[in-house]
């Protein structure tokens, strides 16, 4: 699948929104495309990080940068309330 337009994003985020503000997403679709337009940069920084970690020979500072975006975006995927140190488990 290819991925949208920046024009065709901004139509269907603009949609989304007018969804969730009038309460009209009974599957969570708008939700979901919300949720993802804001999780998705956040990961493609990790990635970004990971290769600049990588290719600068895991140097202490790029460890730093990719700490800190993966924690980032961990916390961006945490349902609100949700304890990031809860274990599952016996």
């Amino acid at each position: 699948m290819s991925k949208p337009t920046p024009e065709q994003l901004a139509e269907a985020l603009a949609e989304a929104g007018r969804m969730r503000e009038h309460d009209e997403d009974p599957h969570f679709i708008a939700k979901a495309l919300l949720n993802h337009n804001y999780r998705i940069p956040l990961l493609e920084a990790v990635m970004e990080a990971a290769k600049h970690y990588l290719r600068s020979g895991n140097g202490p500072h790029e460890h730093t940068v990719l700490m800190k975006a993966i924690e980032k975006a961990d916390a961006a995927s945490r349902r609100p309330g949700e304890d990031p140190d809860e274990k599952i488990g016996l």
